[in-house]
């Protein structure tokens, strides 16, 4: 009985890993050259991995660094037929990753608005600096 088990469990291991190695090409590759904001996190500057962990959850991770960040998203209907990008919000010097758009990755999704996005937004309103930053991805 304890062998079947033991096989059972080995089974149910490669079938799951065999998932997450298909899962791994799902992935975009971006080389972020400023410091930016996920949620409420500050990210550095550096190259980053994004993978969706499910269907309404992206996992960012610094490929140089023990750094990550977990971000709820939307589907977003725009296509980005020109590679992949990363679109930020900018606000003064502050960075606010907004939407990721790479047709090859099958990711076109949207970051929600921060409680920190948010707040920056209406100091700077007042100045009227709000910008658009894209950033090439792969």
């Amino acid at each position: 009985m304890k062998r079947i088990n033991a096989i059972a469990l080995l089974a149910i291991a490669n079938f799951a890993m065999a998932g997450t190695s298909f899962a791994q090409y799902n992935e975009v590759r971006a080389n972020v050259p400023f410091d930016f904001t996920v949620g409420d996190k500050l990210l550095p500057a550096g190259t980053y991995t994004i993978k969706e962990q499910s269907a309404h959850v992206i996992l960012i991770r610094n490929r140089d660094k023990p750094i990550a960040a977990v971000s709820l998203v939307n589907g977003d209907g725009n296509k980005s037929p020109d590679g992949g990008k990363l679109k930020f919000h900018r606000y003064g010097s502050q960075y606010f990753l907004s939407e990721i758009l790479c047709d090859r990755a099958d990711m076109n999704l949207q970051l929600p608005q921060s409680k920190t996005e948010k707040g920056t937004a209406l100091r700077e309103a007042k100045l009227n600096t709000r910008d658009e930053t894209f950033v090439a991805a792969r």
